[in-house]
């Protein structure tokens, strides 16, 4: 044991070149991982595990190299606490006391009520809004977004949004030539991750970029029409919202009390962001509904 923590000291005090994370990049988790999975995962052993294993564990995919995996990983975070060194990350990420089979509980939880207030306010949408306002089927198809897929989707059909919102009205092909674009963008980036290499760096590169994108676009829009648009105020303070608030998610510090770290603090503070922005969509909907019957009648 002493031998393995001069080993940890050694390698805390080099700066990290290599890929991956400095906590799996240590000798002695990678040496726990290795007897950890000779003793437990393979032949009888193994048996024993899958046995004892809880049911919802097995049901979510969790297996004995991932089981050695966490539990290593909490021996090497106990001897770098010990030894007075910053708490390391492993595979990208920090440490999480992990909850039944959920790794990183406040983000899930926090993802799940990010979930049912998106959820919620479309049935408000949907229910005060009628299917024949101009923006009815953008706002209904970017609430579903918001529920189901990345980050990347939602902040891009948000600037697809802005530009129905701004020239897609008057010109639909417009709207629809850049709709393809943002396709063909969104398709290169989940490729270049999924098939290339997932880079950290870059996709938080990317998405800072929308976000600067769609920002502007908004806020221009929005100042433009301030006082015609007494609502265009929601809008502003959601745009501002988000922006300051991304900043969390750049900060990089460990878990408070291995359960919240500055991602899942970031998508609690969202939640009454999405409720406000739902507010505005739903003003500014029935504003476009109001709008087009004027021009009928008068037609």
């Amino acid at each position: 044991m002493a031998g393995r923590a001069a080993r940890l000291v050694l390698l805390a005090g080099v700066a990290a070149v290599a890929s991956g994370s400095q906590g799996d990049r240590e000798p002695v988790y990678r040496d726990c991982v290795l007897q950890c999975e000779e003793r437990n995962c393979s032949g009888g052993a193994l048996k024993h595990f899958r046995s004892r294993q809880p049911i919802y564990m097995s049901l979510a995919g969790w297996t004995c190299p991932d089981d050695c995996k966490y539990e290593c990983m909490w021996v090497t975070v106990g001897l770098y606490l010990q030894e007075g060194h910053k708490v390391p990350q492993f595979h990208g990420k920090w440490p999480f006391s992990r909850f039944l089979f959920f790794q990183e509980p406040a983000s899930a939880v926090a993802s799940f009520l990010n979930g049912l207030a998106s959820l919620v306010m479309l049935c408000r949408y949907r229910t005060s809004v009628p299917a024949s306002s101009p923006m009815y089927h953008t706002c209904v198809a970017f609430a579903w977004k918001m529920d189901y897929f990345c980050a990347s989707t939602v902040i891009l059909h948000s600037v697809y949004l802005c530009c129905v919102r701004t020239v897609g009205l008057q010109r639909p092909a417009v709207a629809s030539a850049f709709r393809a674009l943002l396709l063909l963008m969104l398709t290169a980036h989940v490729s270049y991750l999924s098939l290339i290499r997932f880079d950290y760096g870059y996709n938080l590169a990317a998405n800072v970029a929308t976000g600067l994108v769609n920002m502007v676009w908004w806020l221009a829009w929005c100042l433009r029409n301030r006082r015609r648009l007494p609502h265009v105020r929601k809008c502003v303070a959601v745009v501002l919202l988000l922006q300051g608030l991304s900043l969390l998610e750049l900060l990089d510090f460990p878990p408070l009390f291995w359960v919240l770290d500055a991602h899942a603090i970031w998508h609690i503070s969202t939640i009454p962001v999405h409720v406000l922005f739902f507010s505005f969509l739903e003003d500014d909907s029935l504003y476009l509904l109001k709008e087009s019957e004027a021009k009928f009648k008068l037609d």
